[in-house]
């Protein structure tokens, strides 16, 4: 049993993962690995080239063991997921990791069938299935996984490639993550982790940041053949697949499990591209002017400007400016929020191993979800903590619908989580009355806008040309780099001098990693978080009502559907200008403020 660290009085709390499991020796994870195995035997015996025949009631019997039977193997999973992502350097614990998975895999490759059967499924005998009420109500599920028919393989193809993606992908993915969190920068004869170095690209002092850049860079560089080599790899693993399945383009895939149309992804894409003069170069511009300069280094990108204050904040007060911003907009939704601080769900202390993201795991819906980020007492990291509880409250409120409804696209994942920074920065902005403070505040919220938004398009961008052009052959790390230096400098503009070290800035970045095009969906929820925000601003009626009922829906409703009480629409043009106008008049007001 692994026990849970101590922590003093107020300072950032680590997790209790005891409501998963003991620890990684406990007996019960093994039970259920076994229990797993043989639910998974007796339901392929039951039901393997059978769905067809089966009336309502019998397909309705089969969906509701299927869920049962995933979401088992999905705890586990996600308690290995979850010790992995704490403590990284851990040898005893990556095996562990490693082994839980290889044994789900094998697992859930028993009942790999259901999911191929239930799209070969002729449409009319579907039709007459759903009229059962256990079928029907799980037809938003269903409707997302015939989503794929188009794209499915021969069962023996899938279950070839279900298997194999552990000893693939999977493991490059892992290379990836422990490489990143064993690698030190030397920093005035301090080897600092990722997540300290990076941390210091927001300090007060010019020259700190320049050192914490620069040897950033360095570290990255030492080990860029590596990182291309995992790069490429699992590019041309994804290409692979794609053209099996006749995807037309790399981010179809993602669009598909994002029940997205490809056109609404391209007008999101060009009309922030578009809109790249009018908000980051024009900011950009106005930040150099506040820095007394021309151009600013790269490394001043995140920097404090010069008036502000930038005095460590505490955990506690972190807490209280979240929960007490949600609680002013929504009571309710702060008794949720305040659940994760009472029954230590939170893992926020920073420590070298440890993942250097952010996330809220929903693990499984009869358990509940668990946070992990890093907090080092910076404004951002209040933002931050906002973000991922919206992530959490959204995860507990759609809960109810069971595991393989609760879960949203993540074009909609990200919504509660924006909202929730939305909230938490109005109500500081509307609490300060200093003119000084409430720049800095604004600007600050500016950036974080830019980099939800413009940034991950840039991201979004690199990927299409990467996975574009690793069609056509390997690519150096060489030609990786000028590929970043050409997005990053037509997204962030004419105001930035960029060192020869950040063409190796990609290789950090673990959503190329473990998700590609996962990124647009940042900028997706928070345009569609603005223009949500804007709808609240007008006094739209019983919008605290509609809002808690969307984010209730999980995965019931698509985005047209949850969209519509507020009336709008993400397949027009206008939706995405309207959340992008949210930003570029936050800059109006700060260019009148100087």
């Amino acid at each position: 049993m692994v026990p849970v660290s101590a922590v003093a009085a107020g300072s950032p709390p680590e997790w209790d993962l005891h409501d998963l499991y003991a620890g990684p020796d406990d007996p019960q994870i093994e039970r259920d690995l076994t229990a797993a195995a043989e639910q998974a035997r007796a339901f392929a015996e039951a039901y393997e080239n059978r769905l067809a025949r089966l009336d309502g009631a019998g397909l309705g019997a089969a969906i509701v063991a299927y869920e049962e039977l995933s979401e088992r193997l999905d705890r586990i999973r996600s308690y290995g997921s979850l010790l992995f992502a704490a403590n990284t350097e851990n040898d005893k614990i990556a095996a562990f990791y490693q082994t839980i998975k290889e044994r789900a895999t094998t697992i859930s490759a028993l009942v790999l069938f259901f999911d191929l059967e239930l799209n070969q499924i002729d449409d009319a005998i579907l039709a007459t299935q759903l009229q059962d009420p256990t079928v029907a109500r799980y037809k938003p599920w269903l409707d997302a996984n015939r989503s794929y028919k188009p794209y499915q393989l021969s069962a023996d193809l899938e279950k070839l490639l279900h298997e194999k993606w552990v000893a693939g992908a999977g493991s490059w993915s892992r290379l990836f993550d422990e490489t990143m969190a064993q690698l030190r920068f030397d920093l005035d004869g301090k080897k600092l982790s990722n997540s300290e170095v990076l941390s210091m690209l927001s300090d007060r002092d010019g020259a700190v940041r320049k050192k914490a850049a620069k040897a950033f860079g360095k570290g990255l560089d030492d080990n860029i053949r590596l990182f291309a080599l995992i790069t490429n790899t699992l590019a041309k693993d994804k290409e692979i697949e794609d053209r099996w399945r006749n995807y037309p383009r790399p981010v179809s895939n993602r669009n598909v499990s994002n029940q997205i149309e490809d056109e609404v992804v391209d007008a999101l894409a060009a009309a922030v591209r578009d809109a790249y003069p009018e908000t980051a170069h024009r900011y950009y511009k106005l930040k150099a002017r506040w820095f007394g300069v021309d151009k600013m280094d790269y490394w001043d990108r995140n920097a404090p400007l010069p008036e502000s204050d930038e005095s460590h904040i505490s955990w506690d007060e972190a807490k209280a400016t979240v929960l007490g911003s949600y609680k002013r907009f929504e009571p309710g939704m702060a008794d949720i929020a305040g659940t994760f601080f009472e029954k230590r769900w939170i893992d926020a202390n920073p420590r070298p191993g440890k993942d250097s993201g952010a996330f809220s795991h929903p693990t499984v819906p009869s358990v509940h979800p668990y946070i992990l980020m890093n907090f080092h007492g910076k404004s951002r990291d209040v933002m931050t903590l906002a973000h991922e509880l919206g992530h959490g409250i959204h995860q507990t409120l759609a809960a109810p619908h069971g595991h393989f409804l609760s879960s949203t696209p993540l074009t909609l994942a990200e919504t509660a989580s924006v909202f929730g920074e939305m909230l938490t920065f109005r109500a500081v902005l509307d609490s300060t009355t200093d003119p000084k403070k409430r720049r800095v505040m604004l600007a600050s919220k500016v950036e974080d806008m830019l980099n939800t938004v413009v940034r991950q398009i840039a991201f979004y961008t690199f990927e299409e040309r990467v996975h574009n052009e690793r069609r056509t052959g390997e690519i150096s790390a060489e030609r990786l780099g000028e590929i970043w230096m050409g997005v990053q400098i037509e997204s962030l503009g004419p105001a930035f001098r960029f060192d020869d070290e950040y063409k190796h800035y990609w290789a950090y970045i673990p959503h190329f990693v473990h998700s590609p095009f996962y990124v647009y969906a940042y900028a997706f929820g928070d345009c569609l978080v603005n223009s949500l925000y804007d709808v609240f601003l007008d006094g739209h009626p019983g919008f605290q009502k509609k809002y808690l009922e969307m984010l209730k829906a999980g995965g019931t409703l698509k985005h047209r559907d949850l969209l519509r009480p507020f009336g709008l629409d993400a397949s027009d043009p206008a939706f995405w200008k309207r959340g992008l106008s949210v930003v570029a008049r936050f800059i109006d007001e700060l260019e009148k403020s100087l």
